[in-house]
């Protein structure tokens, strides 16, 4: 098996351990985050992400000289984010802040101002707004185009998935996303539903799951200018013959657009790219 991953997959999947549907305790995801940051897949992996409010609980799981990169979830009100943050442990690097803006059916825009102006005081991370996929999205990502046209470091995030049916975007709302993120110049994180590589049914749920390689293959189309329809077509292949011929020649490059997604599981999408010949052997099979 080869150990090295193309440049395409660095930093794909955040690891999610402590969140559903796995949630694994604290001590266990620390403990399992060092073993795929010390394996020969660790190039896939990103930070370990971690609710604001057990920092604390993150640092005292920490050796006396260990350092540990995070994403932060904003399980917090966005007014006591900032102090929390603030007084995070010295070993906890902060990569990312994460933080939904509003619910379905609320206006995004006052909670994303304040999100906004968080980012605006951070000098070494991106704060991602999520974004609920309704009522206010377009002037949402109005607004995250304009502050980092300003220099602020804000993205966008998304959900894809859920525990219940409405919570996973169809392929055409999806494109249209990843269509308007494209026009915006905003780079965008997904989260949920996510851990498979190509769209499938899930028997257990009965719940049609976006696939990864799916939403890989349709960025790279996006960031070339396809319109809609063809971004909404690989995002509803079943097949991935057609989405796996698009990667190749992109191997050693970087995703445009696409940062990755959050995953409570490290080896489920990473099996799916070794079944897939995306590692095991990179992209010469």
């Amino acid at each position: 098996m080869s150990t090295q991953l193309p440049t395409l997959l660095n930093g794909l999947v955040d690891d999610a351990a402590v969140f559903p549907p796995g949630s694994s305790p604290l001590p266990e995801a620390v403990v399992a985050h060092r073993a795929h940051r010390a394996s020969w897949y660790a190039d896939l992996v990103g930070p370990l992400l971690v609710p604001a409010s057990r920092l604390g609980e993150l640092a005292d799981r920490l050796a006396a000289e260990e350092r540990i990169a995070v994403g932060v979830i904003g399980d917090v009100p966005l007014a006591r984010l900032d102090g929390v943050l603030a007084d995070a442990d010295g070993r906890i690097t902060v990569r990312q802040v994460e933080a939904a803006v509003a619910k379905r059916g609320e206006d995004p825009l006052p909670g994303l101002a304040e999100l906004v102006a968080l980012a605006g005081s951070a000098d070494r991370f991106t704060v991602y707004a999520e974004l609920p996929l309704t009522f206010g999205l377009a002037g949402a990502l109005d607004v995250l185009a304009e502050a980092r046209a300003g220099g602020v470091p804000v993205a966008a995030k998304f959900r894809t998935g859920g525990l219940a049916a409405e919570l996973f975007p169809t392929p055409a709302e999806l494109a249209a996303v990843i269509c308007a993120c494209r026009d915006r110049e905003v780079p965008f994180k997904l989260t949920a539903g996510l851990h498979q590589a190509v769209r499938h049914l899930d028997p257990e749920t009965g719940f049609t799951h976006h696939g990864f390689v799916n939403v890989l293959a349709a960025t790279f189309a996006a960031a070339e200018g396809a319109d809609p329809s063809r971004v909404t077509e690989l995002l509803t292949a079943t097949d991935p013959r057609p989405l796996l011929q698009q990667l190749p020649e992109r191997a050693e490059g970087a995703r445009p657009l696409w940062v990755g997604f959050g995953s409570c599981s490290i080896l489920e999408p990473l099996t799916d790219l070794i079944r897939l010949g995306l590692v095991n052997g990179g992209f010469d099979a």
